[in-house]
């Protein structure tokens, strides 16, 4: 079957689906549209809905976690707080690519860092009982607010695009003066914009955290990916930015999907600030036993989430780790085939009437890496999302990110492949064909 897809069939396999609105679909209710479309018309969709690894995972990972299985780890549970051998490599890799200094006992595995921002939101958001919960700053990962939704708790946003530089303080105390407050949570690079926080802003973010106590969850899941940079050197600057040189506040949710490529293990970090890990705050004891954050959240959340990570998936962490920390790996130019992808897809966006909705970091052209946004003018996202899919396309909407922009989509580039480029290029030729720019 050609593209574009027959509209009918689009029409009925849509009413047929859980999506009430492609606008505010989430991200695997649109994999499955696409993944029910391309089976019924035997066209492989140009796939940019989701943020799966394009490429192969480190081998050293794979060789130490077969190695583990070997021995017998499956057998046995695993330590909750992680094996003594990752939470070292842990702590060396905060100390070598970020500079910053937390004992590897305050280092612990989780099942991704969707399970760390959950264990955060456990735990940090019940310290204090007169609090409502993070303040987030968008646009950004969806599902974290989904968490917060799950767990019962309120949470607060705002589109930071117009809030940058100086203006972010003020932006950020209209939301802390409210007193409700109990974290603060943004990753960076950022998800779905790829603007990159600067040490200004990140020095505000770490000052206010200060002032106002509150606890600032920072996302790492593309640590080391604004390639204008090089944050591949073990114990050089740069270091990739980090809030944690401006509070004790902090805590860290590092990923292995995107820059080991190890994304099916579900595998990945948080670190917690020394001073944070020992903080005591008696609205714990609400839920867990211990006043104590660290305690709370290993043996509270942690112990009641999963009771643990993959033993042998631990193992090839800290492989990856110690390659990476020993110099042996260079993880930033491992993953820069999607900075390249990025430079390539955006022309040829751009070529067929596309616009850049996120165009600016500051002052200067956003960088060209995991994602980048879309629009199309005269469509929203709801009837552009619609037209990229029968032209064998998908993406995301960046409503569902908390964007002020209703216009605009969410592209990764991860899994389409150089060899793609052309086929992408033709589907968007008779999509703009079949929707003139009037």
């Amino acid at each position: 079957m050609a593209i574009p897809i027959d509209r009918e069939l689009f029409k009925k396999r849509l009413s047929e689906s859980s999506i009430n609105s492609l606008s505010t679909a989430s991200i695997r209710e649109i994999k499955k549209l696409a993944d029910i479309l391309e089976r019924d018309t035997g066209e492989k969709f140009i796939r940019m809905e989701m943020g799966i690894p394009g490429l192969p995972p480190l081998k050293e990972g794979v060789e130490a976690q077969i190695d583990a299985l070997k021995k017998g780890v499956a057998a046995i549970y695993p330590d909750i707080q992680g094996v003594p051998e990752l939470k070292r490599e842990i702590s060396r890799f905060v100390k070598l690519f970020l500079n910053i200094d937390v004992d590897a006992e305050h280092c612990v595995p989780t099942v991704g860092s969707m399970m760390g921002a959950f264990v955060c939101f456990m735990t940090i958001n019940r310290m204090w009982p007169d609090r409502e919960g993070t303040l987030f700053i968008d646009p950004g990962f969806p599902v974290q607010k989904q968490q917060c939704k799950v767990l019962g708790h309120d949470y607060m946003s705002f589109d930071v695009y117009n809030y940058r530089g100086k203006k972010l303080e003020a932006k950020l105390r209209e939301f802390l003066d409210t007193g409700k407050v109990s974290s603060i949570l943004y990753s960076n690079p950022n998800n779905p914009t790829w603007i990159t926080f600067t040490e200004e802003e990140l020095e505000i973010i770490g000052r206010l955290a200060n002032e106002y106590d509150v606890i600032v969850i920072e996302d790492l899941a593309y640590f080391g990916m604004d390639f204008r940079k090089d944050y591949s050197k073990p114990g050089e600057p740069p270091y990739q930015p980090t809030v944690a040189k401006y509070t004790d506040n902090y805590v860290l949710l590092i990923s292995s999907s995107k820059f080991f490529s190890y994304a099916g293990e579900r595998i990945a970090m948080i670190v917690v600030s020394d001073k944070l890990w020992d903080r005591r705050e008696k609205g714990l004891l609400r839920y867990y036993t211990s006043e104590k954050l660290g305690d709370a959240l290993i043996f509270g959340a942690v112990y009641s989430l999963s009771s643990g990570t993959s033993h042998s998936a631990q193992y090839a962490l800290a492989a990856m780790l110690k390659a990476a920390n020993d110099g042996r790996v260079n993880f930033v130019e491992y993953v820069k085939p999607y900075g390249e992808k990025a430079k390539i897809m955006k022309k040829l966006f751009t070529k067929y009437g596309f616009k850049i909705v996120y165009d600016k970091d500051l002052d200067k052209p956003i960088a060209d890496g995991f994602y980048f946004t879309l629009s199309y003018p005269g469509m929203d996202a709801e009837k552009l999302l619609e037209e990229l899919l029968i032209h064998g396309i998908s993406a995301i909407s960046l409503i569902i990110a908390g964007s002020e922009r209703k216009e605009g989509i969410r592209a990764c580039t991860s899994l389409i492949q150089m060899e793609e480029m052309p086929i992408l290029e033709e589907r968007l030729k008779i999509f703009a064909k079949d929707n003139p720019i009037t």
